[in-house]
């Protein structure tokens, strides 16, 4: 069970700065995008939070969306 917890942690962005990172933005867009509703994130109490295999089915949709 540990081990499986240990992946999940290793799966989450921890704060806008982190999700910014990961997808190649700032941290003002993160935000924009987070307050628009564009972005899949979730909250823990104030933080930001995001998984990066979420991001990254997130940003595949998208380019599929531009691609057809």
């Amino acid at each position: 069970m540990k081990a499986e917890n240990d992946n999940i942690a290793d799966d989450i962005l921890k704060g806008a700065d982190a999700i910014a990172e990961f997808i190649g933005e700032d941290r003002r867009a993160v935000y924009h995008l987070v307050k628009k509703g564009s972005i899949p994130t979730f909250r823990l109490g104030e933080n930001i939070r995001a998984r990066k295999s979420t991001l990254l089915a997130w940003i595949a949709q998208q380019e599929a969306g531009v691609a057809a």
